[in-house]
């Protein structure tokens, strides 16, 4: 397929097109995911996918082949989990969309699917700003409300929080804040489509920039860049804060945006790496070694003991959002000026859903802490006067799909066989001729 006026042609086909089917509302709904659990390919779609594929290889660090994982592949032996993403098949590319507040029209629920690059332009118009340098989208401007605008926008990332479990338990009186923030404006059912691949950090910073990952710079959360002849790692605890770095210039981040329309704006970055252009941001303070972490109480509140204790990462995610739930509540309930632009990114929902699955009781669980958590920001928007002219976002970087552990296999060893010379980074980004 090439690249055509306003779209993709198909110049040939020898068998069956793999992405042929586009569809944004297959398995929508918790009942579908249930009833279609590990889906072979021919039964599943495959949102924009010749723009997914095409936007990859724009990168020039873009891998010599692109392993997309089947929707039931799991790969425990190569640090895999239960719950995975990845490949973007419509459950691991699907992410949440809920927009609500000032300036936005309550539609509720409605049967429709963006794309998280518009999230971004969505929320600079939102605020009056833009349109954004650099951006693959626009605004979703039918959702917006112009007869108010908001002084105040809150993003609220959730990463890998699956939609359709998300938003059942939002419906079933189970994430009451979630279910608050619906009623106040619109949720899209098919929720926002990330992009190639359907990974932490590119994703995030598709959805700060407005850019697919092979247009912004950060194309996977690890890759080998080959004019340098080096690993390139953005996700993990020891590269976050100096993730952002890899952003290339020719995009800008909301912050940019929001900033350059008035240089006076405050905008708050809080536990997110793709902070570039932040007034204030946690990972700018440990950048500068001034980071002032809030005291974490030797019972965390809004967490579920039940998996705080026997896991790791459930415990170390825990206070991770713990911390930046209490950076979000000083910010409003202080008397310094408030911020037009707050972005906040809560991790425990990836951790869980990995850990056990979207379907699990961990990841149920991880949903009602982040929930709570939610609450507690919202309550101190509240308190100080400003909720009726703030408007939020609530998305995730990707979805999550349940893995079924009988279905194995590493392409690593067949290309060893091979003889191949080659490297994997991120299990799925193929170098070849290179170790």
């Amino acid at each position: 397929f090439n690249r055509s006026q306003g779209g993709f042609s198909v110049d040939g086909v020898s068998g069956r097109n793999p992405l042929a089917d586009q569809s944004v509302d297959r398995f929508a709904g918790i009942d579908a995911e249930l009833a279609g659990l590990h889906p072979r390919r021919p039964h599943n779609s495959y949102p924009h996918g010749y723009e997914q594929v095409a936007q990859l290889f724009d990168h020039p660090a873009a891998p010599d082949l692109c392993v997309l994982h089947s929707a039931s592949h799991y790969w425990g032996d190569q640090g895999g989990h239960i719950g995975e993403h990845g490949s973007i098949d419509v459950i691991q590319a699907r992410a949440p969309f809920i927009i609500a507040g000032a300036g936005v029209a309550r539609l509720g629920m409605v049967d429709r699917a963006c794309r998280l690059i518009d999230v971004a332009p969505t929320i600079a118009a939102l605020l009056g700003v833009g349109p954004m340098i650099g951006a693959d989208a626009e605004a979703l401007v039918d959702v917006l409300d112009d007869s108010t605008r908001p002084r105040h926008v809150i993003g609220l990332l959730w990463d890998g929080a699956n939609p359709n479990v998300l938003y059942d338990l939002a419906a079933h009186g189970d994430a009451p804040n979630v279910a608050r923030l619906m009623s106040m404006g619109t949720s899209f059912k098919y929720g926002a489509i990330s992009n190639l691949p359907t990974v932490t950090l590119a994703n995030h910073t598709s959805i700060i920039t407005g850019a697919a990952p092979g247009h912004h710079g950060i194309l996977h959360n690890a890759w080998y860049d080959r004019s340098r002849g080096e690993q390139i790692i953005t996700n993990s605890s020891a590269t976050w804060a100096g993730a952002r770095d890899w952003l290339w210039p020719s995009v800008e981040t909301i912050h940019e945006t929001v900033l350059r329309a008035d240089s006076t704006a405050l905008t708050i970055s809080i536990n997110e790496p793709c902070d570039r252009g932040a007034s204030w941001s946690t990972f700018d303070d440990m950048r500068n070694g001034i980071y002032e972490r809030p005291a974490i109480p030797d019972e965390l509140p809004h967490s579920t003991e039940r998996f705080v204790r026997p896991f790791k990462d459930y415990r170390w995610s825990s206070k991770v959002d713990h911390l930046g739930m209490e950076h979000a509540v000083r910010i409003w309930s202080g008397d310094g000026p408030k911020p037009a632009f707050m972005w906040c990114n809560f991790t425990l929902t990836d951790a869980a859903f990995h850990e056990g699955g979207p379907h699990s009781d961990i990841a149920r669980a991880s949903v009602a802490d982040t929930d709570a958590r939610l609450g507690a920001i919202l309550d101190a928007v509240e308190r100080s006067g400003a909720l009726d002219d703030t408007a939020f976002v609530l998305v995730a970087d990707h979805g999550m799909e349940e893995a079924d552990t009988n279905c194995t296999g590493d392409w690593d060893s067949a290309l060893r066989d091979a003889g191949l010379r080659f490297r994997d980074e991120a299990y799925g980004f193929v170098y070849l001729d290179v170790t």
